[in-house]
C-alpha cells in the first residue's frame, strides 16, 4: 500500500473513529539533521498499530516527536484532534503515557518511587503522594506481577525487572494513549508473554497504543494495523494479514526472502 493510499484510507476511517494522535507530512529529526519526511499516520482510540522497522530507521525519533519532546521539523501533530503545541505539559502527560527501552538509571529510586513517578501529572505541584497515589502504583505493579520489587533499587534489579518498571510506571499515569518503543526487548518469554497480554487488555479498555517492535510475531497477535517504517519513510500501513509476509519482511529488514523463510517459524504466508 502506498503513502497516498494509506493517507486516504485513514481519512476515511476517521469519519468512525476518533483519532487518538494524527499527523499529516510530519518531518523528524535532531537538531538540525532530518531523519524522516512525510509521515502521515493515525492512532485511533482503542487501536493497537505496530511500527516495525530496522535499527536506524528513525522509529525512536518519530515516538519522541509524538510525545513533544523533540520538535516536528515539518507537518503537524494532533493528539486527541488539538495540536500537540496547544496542549500544557501537565494535560498532556494525563493523556500520554510513555514506556522507553529499559535503561539502568543513575539513582537508587525504590520500584516503587519509580511507579509513583507516573502519578505527577495528577498531582498538585510540590505534594507528596497520596494513598490513592500509592494504591494505583500498587495495583500497576500488582498487574505485572512484581509487587515483591516494591522496595528494591531500581538499579540493582535486572534488565527485564527494570522494563516491567518502567511499564507499571506508565499504567500508573492512567493514560488514554500508551506509546511503547520496544516494551518486551529486554524480557524472557514468561514476561514477553504477560506483556503482551497486559497490552492486550489495555486496548479493550479503551486505550490508543501505538508500539515499536522489532518482532513481527508480537505485531502479528496484537496488532489492529501494521506500519511499515525505513529510512525514516512511512511506506506502508494495513492489517497485519497484508504486510507480515516474507516478502514484506525481507524487504524490510534488507534479508534475501529464502534466508527468512529458513529461520522464520512463525508460519508467516508468502
Amino acid at each position: 500500500m502506498s503513502q497516498a493510499s494509506f493517507a486516504a484510507t485513514e481519512a476515511d476511517a476517521g469519519n468512525v473513529r476518533i483519532a487518538a494522535i494524527a499527523t499529516d507530512g510530519l518531518g523528524i529529526g535532531y537538531g538540525q539533521k532530518q531523519v524522516g519526511h512525510n509521515i502521515t499516520l493515525r492512532l485511533a482510540e482503542g487501536e493497537i498499530l505496530c511500527l516495525l522497522g530496522p535499527n536506524g530507521s528513525g522509529k525512536s525519533t518519530l515516538l519522541k516527536t509524538l510525545l513533544g519532546l523533540l520538535p516536528a521539523h515539518a507537518g503537524s501533530v494532533d493528539v486527541l484532534g488539538r495540536p500537540l503545541a496547544q496542549w500544557p505539559r501537565r494535560e498532556l502527560a494525563r493523556q500520554l503515557g510513555y514506556v522507553p527501552q529499559a535503561h539502568s538509571g543513575e539513582f537508587p529510586f525504590t520500584v516503587e518511587e519509580i511507579v509513583l513517578m507516573g502519578r505527577t501529572a495528577h498531582m498538585p505541584r510540590y505534594a507528596v503522594p497520596g494513598a490513592e497515589d500509592r494504591r494505583i502504583a500498587h495495583e500497576s505493579l500488582d498487574t505485572l506481577g512484581i509487587r515483591a520489587l516494591a522496595p528494591e533499587p531500581f538499579t540493582h534489579i535486572s534488565g527485564g525487572e527494570r522494563q516491567l518498571a518502567l511499564i507499571a510506571r506508565a499504567l500508573a499515569q492512567q493514560p488514554s494513549i500508551l506509546i511503547m518503543d520496544e516494551p518486551t526487548a529486554s524480557l524472557d518469554f514468561g514476561n514477553q508473554l504477560r506483556v503482551l497480554e497486559k497490552i492486550r487488555r489495555l486496548k479493550q479498555e479503551g486505550l490508543a497504543i501505538l508500539l515499536c517492535t522489532h518482532q513481527p510475531e508480537h505485531a502479528a497477535r496484537l496488532a489492529d494495523r501494521v506500519a511499515l517504517f525505513k529510512d525514516g519513510t512511512l511506506h506502508a500501513t494495513d492489517a497485519p494479514a497484508a504486510l507480515l509476509t516474507v516478502p514484506r519482511l525481507a524487504w524490510l529488514y534488507g534479508l534475501e526472502e529464502e534466508e527468512l523463510r529458513a529461520w522464520s517459524a512463525t508460519g508467516l504466508p508468502g
